[in-house]
């Protein structure tokens, strides 16, 4: 196995773009990328993403993705099983966005730890708003996909990330980059990707709290 092979545990949104691009520039070759999906729905866990976007992605960036279909109840157990499937293809890393929240950290460690993975975090406790900064400043487009409603409200949806938008969400008093969930966005252009993911933009649902785009 070559050492600096990953593979990247993948929402689809900014954090973990960034943390795949900058393990890139760092000389690193991604096997895959591992998104957990809702086996309920088909839809993948958080941002809500349909597989035909996944898969546009996947393609764009020219890095397999690989689903681990899940509910609750089995969401650790095979998240494993997929990280195993990216050791098959030579993976010795496992890749988070994570920022500063030492429960999600300890959690991607020990499933890590049970397949024999080294877990990096290339974006751990850096400032909050920088990294978001150095997401635009990268040149890399994010939509808004999904708030919650408690922090933020459903206009903020179909937005591009850009610094006035920014600027908006820190003015309502929420965090910046939306490191506890405030929003949830997806990537759909940047420098490691071949083409630009041109979205369909469908309607709002609100449910349960949160506020989530349909793109197609």
């Amino acid at each position: 196995m070559d050492k600096n092979k990953f593979v990247l545990s993948f929402s689809g949104g900014k954090d973990s773009i960034l943390a795949l691009y900058r393990m890139i520039r760092e000389g690193n070759k991604p096997v895959a990328l591992l998104t957990t999906v809702n086996k309920n729905n088909g839809n993948s866990w958080t941002h809500s993403l349909q597989d035909s976007i996944l898969h546009r992605i996947s393609k764009s960036l020219d890095i397999k993705i690989l689903y681990s279909e899940c509910g609750v109840e089995d969401y650790e157990i095979n998240f494993e099983k997929s990280l195993n499937r990216a050791k098959n293809l030579g993976a010795t890393m496992c890749v988070f966005g994570d920022i500063d929240i030492s429960e999600h950290r300890k959690w991607d460690e020990d499933r890590c730890k049970a397949v024999g993975l080294n877990p990096v975090f290339p974006l751990w406790n850096e400032e909050r708003e920088s990294i978001v900064n150095d997401f635009i400043d990268s040149g890399f487009t994010a939509i808004i996909k999904k708030v919650n409603l408690e922090y933020l409200d459903e206009s903020f949806l179909g937005k591009e990330l850009t610094k006035d938008i920014l600027a908006k969400i820190k003015n309502t008093g929420c965090d910046c980059c939306g490191e506890n969930g405030e929003y949830h966005t997806v990537v759909v252009d940047g420098p490691i990707f071949k083409t630009r993911i041109e979205l369909s933009i469908g309607e709002i649902s609100l449910e349960n709290g949160y506020g989530n785009l349909t793109i197609e």
